[in-house]
Formats: structure tokens, sequence, C-alpha cells
């Protein structure tokens, strides 16, 4: 059997159970060839003759971009031959920081059947993040859109520069010269499936970022699963909202849905319109929809009965999606929201597929492929009740990361005792259910309770006021550490005193007493530029002081 025809059939057989947990968790198998290129021996193969179209972007101004399966494998062919003749070849690390354009995809493709490793970037980096990437990935090329090529002028390094769009600077290729290189690619090697073909630089939302390392199989192979849990099948209409530089737009937006022969669709915005987002996703009839819980919140804040055909599969990752959020969406749509985990490390390891019973504020189970087992959080023993989510490396998944790239210690120490640690707890009910609880660095203790931000921030969301909400230990003399809310108000709401007066009183009816908020501060919630909350710079303000807190007691 060879490997297309391999990766074939274990995508089929998680299309035909596509609805069937029980039969997809037990009867799946990875595929594991010795040599594997997804862009020649799966991207090409579906390619040939294909008029459907692969990717649609529509931009602010109303226009748009399509192109077929076809034209997606003739241009990235070009691109290629090209980016062969600048010297890029098997091996090279290759920066792209690219906005959603379909030269993003054209690249990944071409950068796949070259054997070179793609460093995703996003556009928002700026020259001190550009000169860590290039000197920890050890770029040999870099491509960019024109309006950032200027940021590279402080960064350092003999890297090829090719520029995207606009007028090149000096010293910058430009790009567009690829669409007159020849269409026809000769292939240089067979692509072993364990060579590497991304690293990936996380969000560092509580340290330096880690440079996650995944190959040929990891990713390609790995989204099988990811697949399922959005419940793609070929000729679906499929919208990921993700920037582009991070690890969920390779998920929802390259392999995901082209492993299931979808269109990858986009409305490529630089200010986020809920109205129109809607609007275009009935005019152009998409049928998934996946977005992080950011996006989910500001989209509850619209008229969601603007939306005339709901998707017929919705979906949320990047952070746990609040149960509050999830109720409006099913009210209005009729549809439900359901939850994936995963990481940059890795594809979706736990979801709610499509078809199942959902729970209340539950991750879902074990994605097909995986182990999953709780690690006790003294002992370090599997299979506990509540603990941190491990992946079993005796059954290691196909879509798990190779290793932290320059940092054996780090990946000896997160693959330690047969296990892939996540970091985050979670605890699972008598039926296989797993609940989140928090990042393993975020649960605290309050007056010997431990206290999971999680749930008090899902707490906070049910009132009308919040828009977002992030809590964190405070100091406190008598029961070592309080809960501390920081609330971004909803539209409408001041704050002031009768706010917080209005959420305390809130969060003492739905709240346990260890559990209550007991200070809360109005700001804007420090991100990542990937959209994630900076918890630890809210742990640090927090434990500075402010003088701009409400306490519990100030209101009784």
């Amino acid at each position: 059997m060879t490997a297309t025809e391999a990766f074939r059939d274990a995508r089929d057989f998680l299309l035909a159970h596509r609805e069937d947990y029980a039969t997809a968790y037990e009867g799946f198998r990875w595929p594991r060839p010795e040599h594997f290129n997804w862009a020649l021996d799966w991207f090409d193969v579906i390619a040939a003759g294909n008029d459907r179209t692969a990717l649609h972007i529509v931009e602010e101004d109303g226009t748009e971009t399509r192109l077929s399966f076809a034209e997606m494998a003739e241009r990235s062919d070009r691109v290629a031959h090209w980016l062969r003749e600048r010297g890029v070849a098997a091996g090279d690390r290759v920066l792209v920081m690219l906005g959603n354009q379909a030269e993003l995809w054209e690249t990944a493709l071409a950068a796949m059947k070259l054997r070179a490793v793609v460093i995703p970037a996003t556009p928002l980096l700026g020259p001190a993040d550009l000169t860590d990437r290039v000197d920890r990935g050890e770029v040999k090329h870099v491509i960019a859109r024109a309006e950032d090529t200027a940021k590279f002028a402080a960064v350092p390094g003999a890297y090829t520069r090719i520029s995207v769009g606009g007028l090149p600077e000096e010293g910058w290729e430009p790009y567009e010269d690829a669409y007159t290189a020849p269409a026809e690619l000769v292939v240089d090697g067979p692509t072993l499936a364990d060579d590497p073909l991304m690293l990936y630089f996380t969000s560092g939302t509580t340290a330096r970022p880690k440079l996650v390392e995944h190959t040929h199989t990891s990713y390609p192979i790995g989204h099988l699963a990811t697949m399922y849990w959005i419940g793609l099948k070929p000729g679906d209409v499929h919208l990921n909202i993700s920037s582009p530089g991070w690890a969920k737009h390779a998920w929802s937006n390259l392999f995901a849905p082209w492993n299931a022969e979808a269109t990858v669709f986009l409305l490529n915005y630089t200010r986020f319109d809920a109205t129109r987002l809607m609007a275009e996703m009935d005019r152009n009839r998409v049928t998934t929809f996946c977005a992080p819980p950011t996006v989910w919140r500001m989209l509850i804040q619209a008229d969601l009965g603007r939306l005339q055909v709901p998707p017929r599969e919705v979906a949320a990752a990047g952070e746990p999606l609040n149960p509050e959020v999830i109720e409006r969406v099913r009210d209005a749509w009729g549809v439900t929201v359901r939850d994936g985990f995963g990481q940059t490390e890795t594809a979706v390891q736990i979801a709610n597929t499509p078809g199942q019973p959902l729970k209340s504020g539950a991750m879902g189970r074990p994605s097909p492929g995986y182990r999953v087992t709780l690690l006790d959080p003294v002992t370090g023993a599997p299979d506990a009740t509540e603990g941190e989510v491990a992946l079993d490396l005796a059954a290691r998944p196909v879509g798990l990361m190779t290793g932290y790239h320059g940092d054996p210690d780090r990946t000896a120490e997160s693959m330690a005792d047969g296990h892939y640690r996540t970091g985050d707890i979670a605890r699972r009910d008598a039926d296989g259910y797993l609940f989140y609880v928090g990042r393993r660095d975020d649960v605290f203790k309050s007056s010997d309770y431990k206290v999971s931000p999680f749930e008090l921030e899902s707490a906070l969301l049910e009132h009308e006021a919040v828009a977002e909400a992030a809590v964190v230990p405070a100091p406190d003399p008598l029961r070592l550490a309080v809960p501390k809310a920081y609330v971004v108000l909803a539209e409408g709401w001041e704050p002031g005193p009768e706010t917080a007066k209005a959420l305390f009183a809130h969060a003492r009816e739905v709240l346990a007493p260890y559990k209550r908020i007991r200070r809360l501060e109005f700001a804007d919630l420090p991100k990542t530029v990937s959209g994630k909350i900076r918890r630890i710079e809210l742990r640090e303000a927090t434990a500075a002081g402010s003088a701009h807190e409400y306490r519990e007691e100030d209101f009784r």
C-alpha cells in the first residue's frame, strides 16, 4: 500500500464514522509511512484535474480571490521551482511572515515540495521578536509582505529576502516573479515522513517562546484528528478565524480542511465586524465554522439572529469556551459550539465530536488516535480522576511534536516517565468526559481550597455586563490568596462602584463562599500577539497592588 493509499484509508475511516465516536475511537489507526510528503502525495493527488475551489478569500473592500485545487497545485509548483533557483533547498529554514493571502498557501505547499522547513510568523511581530526567530530558527530565507520588510533592517543575518506585494526595497526580490517560472517541478528526492516540516514558536504566555518541531507526519497526518473533531467532509466550505503565524492557522486553514477536500474560506478583515462576518457566512454558504473564544465572545455581543443559515458545525479552540457563550449561540443558531483541546505541540487531543452527547463545561473525550490520561498531582501516577492532562507515549500519537528544537532538557522534562505532559489540569467523570480546570501554573489555593480561574471566569461571564474576564490570585494575609478578577465590560456598561457592586453580588449568588471574587478591577487584558491572555502580567500587577481595584468588603 502506498503512503497516499494509507492516508486515504485512514481519512475515509474517520469520515465514515463521523458521528460514531465509539467506533472511530476504537477502530482508528494512524498511518505511519516511511516516506510521505503531504503536498506531493496528498494535495497534488486530489488536485489533479480538480476545478473545485480550494481557497476563497474575501477582502474588506469586497474583492475576492478564488483558486481551485488544480490552480493551487500548479502555482505552488511554479513557486517551488522559483524558490529553488533562489537557493531554497531541503532542510533550509524559511521564515514566512504573510497575512491571509494566497501567497501564504502557495508558499506552504511549495516549501513542503522542496522539503524546506517553514517557520510561520505573524506580521504583528517586531524586530526584537524577529531577531530571536531568525537566530534560534537558523533562518536562511525570509518571505514577507512588502509593508513589513523595513522591520528586517534591524534583524541581522545573511538570509535571502523575498518581498510579497508592492515595490520591493533594495535587497529584496519580488515574489511575483515566481509566476513566470516553469510549471513543471522535478522532485529532487524522497521525503522521509520524520523529516522536519515546521518550527513553531509558541505564544509565550508565561515564559520565553518555545520552538516546537513538527514533521511531515505529525501535522499533516496528525490533523486527521482535527478534521474529525471539526466534522469536515468533502465539499464543505470551512471558515476558521485564526491569525497566520500560529499553529491553529495550520490546523484549520491548511491541513484539516484540505485533508477533507473542503474549501478554505476567509474574510480578510483588519477590524472585526460581526455583522459583516455573518453576512459573508450567509452569502458564501459556510458549512463549518471555528473561532477562538475571543471571537465567540464578540459575536454574542452582536445580533446573532442576523445569520440566516447557521453552519452545520461550529467549534472553538485556543482557550476553553465558557458555558454561557455556548448557551447564547445555541439559543440563536440552534447549533452547539463544540470545544476542542490541543496545543502547538499536538493536533487536537480532546474534543466534543459531532453527533455526541454534550455535557456543559466538558472539553469532551480523547480524540481518535490519542490515549489520554490524568497524572496524579502528588504521585505522578496515571489514571487519576483529576490531574495533569498527559499522553501515553507507549501508544505515541502521530500528531505529537518531535520535541522542543534546540532544548533537549525541556523536551526530556515534557516527556518524562513515558508521558507527554501538557501542563493543563483536568478532571474526568464516570463517562470519560474531561473537564478543564486550568493551567498547572494558574490554579491556586485560597484558604487551602483549590481555585480554578476558568470556573470563576465562566461564572462572571454569565453576567450581562462582562465581555471578558481573567482571574488571578491576590495576596491576602488571612487566606494566603483570594481571587481577583480583571474585567472588560460589555458595550453599554461603565466602570465604577455601581457595576462593581453588581458583579460582587452576582459572584456571591453563583459561587461557593471560598470561590467568590474578593477583588475586582476594570481593565483591558494583556494578551500575546496570538490573542491569549498573559496571566503572568496580571499576577505581577496584582502582586504590586493597584489603587483602581474594588474590594468585596467595601460593599457590605
